[in-house]
């Protein structure tokens, strides 16, 4: 009998490096399948990702009537934990345990916040829509379940996320980190794809039951697939157990201090905020602006957020094959902005005769932007990372991405409903107070642009020539 499993591998090895960003990291000791299955806890962070940016915010905004300002809070409250991702990524890499794991428990813990939120969540949306036997619970009990759940997915994305990047890099060598962790944000953007296409498929005809249904099995499917990427990836090591036992304390302000001496360390941090800000600020109002402006269904707008989940995998793509032909991040971050650009103000024309066609453009080169973008500044922060601090560094990288983007979504949503709030005028459209937001997004990527234009004029010096020179100077590689 013929061995499937072992055929399937073998094609999938044999065109991963040709056809996969990042796939020529796999090695003898690590194969392309163990990365890929590590990879799937990225999948269930791409799916909670649609599920909440993508579907619900639309649902809760057009179906259920919710205030975009308190959709876009809800959105935002996983930014109270954005900024501890430097110290989740800092706490696995000093982590003390009998059996020497250290990442491990981080993930296992955010799995389990992913799928109490979840759990919480269906019952929230019951009591906002009035669905059934719970349309005379008071209407706070529904916001705060709702905000209670989207906070414990927020934090369960973030620890996963954010342990499980060092955990890839931990299996591969020290050069080869920024791809392993490139080919694992590939795999979030796979997973967005295949969750937002299948949402659009299981939301065709939208109820609030089927909603919940949905709800559910995403919760099923985020443990099932955690548990999967964990088995086996991270071997117990009494000598490292005993090792970490006898170290001396690091505190993660020194470590954080140890991490900003690096020369554009600061201003790369910038950019990335504002980058994040103008890429981030639309993500919550792209659907919402479909439907109501342009009059597309729940399952077109689902579907919307694959397209730009696919552009930011061409622009992943772009960047993996730009950076290993000798491509200077920094470059690369400035490409990805300047992409954003013309793509916010395609869909700002799609209101003024662009229409549809306009509208998935704009969506498409703003997703190949955030991909470039995204990529670029990751690698520049892994470049930057000291030897033994690659949690805190991912982490770093994490904080300020998130917390930008939590911001941002916060501020759409009461930008957009202020504008509505405000008396209305005869010459006002109902696309008025989204293509306000889009203009904002356009003027944080035309400020990271200027601010990251140093960083692209500075001539760096190659990782290598700074592990051997750094007994005399110390310098880093510019970003």
């Amino acid at each position: 009998m013929l061995d499937y499993r072992r055929i399937v591998l073998h094609r999938l090895a044999t065109l991963g490096p040709r056809y996969l960003p990042f796939a020529d990291v796999a090695t003898k000791d690590v194969p392309l399948s163990r990365l890929l299955r590590l990879a799937l806890f990225q999948v269930t962070v791409g799916m909670a990702l649609v599920l909440m940016v993508g579907t619900l915010n639309r649902v809760m905004i057009v179906e259920l009537s919710v205030p975009a300002s308190l959709v876009g809070t809800m959105l935002a409250l996983p930014i109270v934990f954005a900024p501890f991702r430097a110290l989740i990524g800092f706490k696995s890499d000093m982590h003390k345990s009998a059996l020497g794991l250290r990442r491990l428990p981080y993930i296992w813990k955010g799995t389990l916040y992913q799928f109490g939120g979840f759990a919480v969540m269906p019952f929230a949306l019951l009591v906002l829509s009035g669905y059934g036997e719970s349309f005379d619970t008071p209407r706070w009990v529904g916001y705060s379940s709702a905000a209670l759940a989207f906070l414990l997915v927020g934090a369960g994305i973030h620890m996963v996320q954010t342990v499980g990047l060092a955990l890839a890099t931990d299996l591969v060598d020290e050069d080869d980190q920024p791809k392993v962790v490139g080919l694992m944000y590939v795999m979030l953007l796979f997973g967005m794809v295949i969750s937002a296409m299948l949402y659009g498929v299981l939301l065709e005809t939208y109820s609030p039951g089927r909603l919940i249904q949905v709800i559910q099995g995403t919760a099923v499917v985020t443990v099932v697939l955690n548990f999967t990427a964990m088995w086996k990836q991270e071997a117990r090591d009494r000598v490292r157990a005993q090792a970490m036992a006898v170290a001396a304390p690091v505190s993660f302000r020194s470590a954080w201090q140890d991490l900003m001496q690096n020369a554009g360390m600061l201003r790369l941090l910038v950019v990335i905020a504002l980058g994040t800000f103008g890429f981030g600020m639309a993500d919550v109002l792209l659907e919402p602006y479909g439907g109501e402006a342009l009059g597309l269904s729940v399952a077109s707008t689902t579907k919307l957020t694959a397209l730009l989940a696919g552009g930011t995998l061409i622009g992943f793509g772009v960047a993996s094959r730009v950076l290993s032909q000798g491509g200077r991040p920094s470059s690369t971050t400035l490409n990805g902005a300047l992409i954003g650009i013309p793509g916010f103000v395609s869909i700002i024309f799609s209101a003024y005769g662009g229409g549809t066609a306009a509208f998935l453009a704009g969506t498409l080169l703003i997703g190949i932007g955030a991909g470039l973008f995204g990529h670029a500044t990751l690698t520049a922060t892994m470049r930057a990372a000291p030897e033994d601090k690659v949690g805190l560094a991912l982490g770093a990288w994490g904080s300020v991405q998130a917390t930008a983007a939590g911001i941002g979504m916060a501020l759409a949503g009461w930008i957009r409903d202020i504008i509505v709030a405000l008396p209305s005028d005869a010459g006002r459209s109902v696309e008025t107070p989204y293509l306000a937001v889009f203009s904002l997004d356009t003027v944080f990527l035309v400020l990271a642009v200027l601010i990251a234009i140093p960083l692209a004029a500075r001539r760096g010096t190659s990782r290598a020539a700074h592990v051997a020179a750094s007994s005399q100077s110390n310098p880093v590689e510019a970003p």
